[in-house]
C-alpha cells in the first residue's frame, strides 16, 4: 500500500510553473558551499499535502504518518524502526533497556556531549575510549583494552562525520562475545552503507538524529532501529510514558504527525541526496583536497561532514574541537582524540542541486548549528 499522500507522478514537481523550480531541482553546479537545510524543494507541494491531511484527520500524533515513516525508514535501514521526538529519547530507550544504571558504559571521547550525557541520564558511568586518526571514530585497539579494564555493561559506538566507523565489525564482534550491549550513535550517518550494510545493524540498537543540520532533517526528531523485536516494543512503550501498563518508566518522546510527514518525504529523498553529495565530493572536492578522509572500499558516506586533514582557509570548523574527556575532566590519556580535535577541518558541502540556490542567504547559521 502506498504511503499517505503518495503521488509518484507529481512528486518531483514544484508548486509553480514548469521550469520555475525553487532550490532543489537537480543541478550539481549549484554553490554547495553555502549553508542549506537538507530538504529538496521539489517535495514542498507533497509535504503541504501531507500536512493538510494531518489537519483534516484530527489526529496530530500517534497516527498513520508516524507508522508510514517508521515503515519507510525500517525498509531503508534493513531493520525495524521506532520514531522519536529526538535522538535523546531513542538513546535513553536503548540504554534503559540495557539496564546500565550503576554500570560502566564505554563511549568515544571524540563525540558530541549528548553521548555521555545520555549514558549519565540512564544511570550509567561513561568511560572514554580513544579514536582512530584515520576515521575519527572509536579505536578497536583501545576499546579492547577498556573492555578488559572496565568490564562494561554496554558501549556506544559513534559514526562520526557521515561514514561508518571503520572498526564497527570488530567492535560488534567483541561486544557479542563479551555480552556487551552495543548502541550505535548514528546521528551523523544517514544514508551511509558499507558493502550494503547500514549503520545501526552492527550492534543491538542504532539511534539517528534529524536535527536541522543533518543530511536529512525534520528540524527536531529521531529514530531508533533494532533487530531485536523486544527492544522495538520497549522503545514504543518508553516514548509514551510506559503506557498502558507503566511497567516501563518512560516519558514523552513521541514524534508528531507533522514531523512524521517531513520525515517520510526526507526518507524517500535520502538516497538521491546522498548520491548528489557523493558526486560533488568525488568530482569537485577530492581533486582539490588531497588530504581528505579516505573511505575503505565498498563504503558510501552520507557526507554529513567532508573532512580533510590539511588545513584550509574556509572551513565550517571542526566536527568536534574539544574531546568529551577534557570537557568532563576525566583523567585519562587519549592522545589520538586530542590530536584529532585540532588536526582536521570540515569543507562546506550542502545539498543545493539548483542554480538558484547560489542566491540564498547564509545568516551565520552555518557555524551556529554545526556543532551538534
Amino acid at each position: 500500500m502506498a504511503p499517505p499522500g503518495h503521488n509518484p507522478a507529481g512528486r518531483a514537481s514544484s508548486a509553480g510553473p514548469e521550469g520555475a523550480q525553487r532550490p532543489g531541482a537537480g543541478d550539481s553546479a549549484a554553490d554547495f558551499s553555502k549553508f542549506a537545510i537538507g530538504f529538496d524543494e521539489r517535495d514542498r507541494a507533497r509535504l503541504h499535502q501531507l500536512w493538510d491531511e494531518v489537519i483534516d484527520s484530527n489526529q496530530w500524533t500517534e497516527g498513520r504518518l508516524t507508522k508510514a515513516f517508521e515503515e519507510a525508514w525500517g525498509a531503508h535501514n534493513g531493520v525495524p524502526a521506532v520514531a522519536f521526538s529526538g535522538w535523546a529519547g531513542g538513546a535513553l530507550a536503548a540504554l534503559e533497556y540495557a539496564e546500565v544504571g550503576g554500570e560502566d558504559v564505554l563511549c568515544p571521547s571524540n563525540t558530541f556531549m549528548a553521548t555521555p550525557l545520555a549514558i549519565m541520564h540512564a544511570g550509567g558511568r561513561p568511560q572514554f575510549v580513544d579514536c582512530n586518526r584515520e576515521d575519527l571514530c572509536m579505536s578497536f585497539a583501545d576499546f579492547e583494552r577498556k573492555v578488559a579494564q572496565h568490564k562494561p555493561k554496554a558501549a556506544v559506538l559513534v559514526h562520526i562525520g557521515g561514514h561508518i566507523a571503520f572498526d564497527s565489525e570488530r567492535i560488534a564482534a567483541l561486544c557479542e562475545a563479551e555480552g556487551i550491549f552495543l548502541v550505535e550513535d548514528c546521528a551523523h550517518a544517514h544514508g551511509a552503507s558499507w558493502n550494503g550494510r547500514r549503520p545501526g545493524t552492527y550492534g543491538d540498537a542504532g539511534v539517528y538524529s534529524f536535527y536541522a543540520t543533518k543530511t536529512v532533517s525534520t528540524g527536531e526528531g529521531g529514530v531508533l532501529v533494532s533487530k531485536h523485536d523486544d527492544l522495538i516494543e520497549h522503545a514504543k512503550v518508553f516514548r509514551n510514558y510506559g503506557k498502558p501498563s507503566h511497567e516501563v518508566a518512560g516519558l514523552n518522546f513521541r514524534m508528531s504527525e507533522f514531523t512524521a510527514a517531513i520525515a517520510l518525504t526526507q526518507t524517500e529523498r535520502l538516497d538521491e541526496i546522498v548520491a548528489w553529495k557523493n558526486e560533488v565530493a568525488k568530482k569537485q572536492l577530492d581533486p582539490v583536497h588531497p588530504g581528505h578522509l579516505q573511505l575503505p572500499d565498498g563504503m558510501t558516506s552520507g557526507y554529513y561532514k567532508y573532512v580533510t586533514f590539511d588545513e584550509i582557509e574556509r572551513s565550517t570548523g571542526k566536527v568536534y574541537d574539544q574531546p568529551c574527556h577534557r570537557i568532563m575532566g576525566h583523567a585519562v590519556d587519549l592522545p589520538d582524540s586530542d590530536w584529532v580535535a585540532s588536526h582536521h577541518w570540515c569543507v562546506p558541502l550542502y545539498y543545493r542541486p539548483a542554480a538558484e540556490a547560489a542566491a540564498a542567504p547564509v545568516h551565520g547559521a552555518e557555524r551556529q548549528l554545526a556543532t551538534t
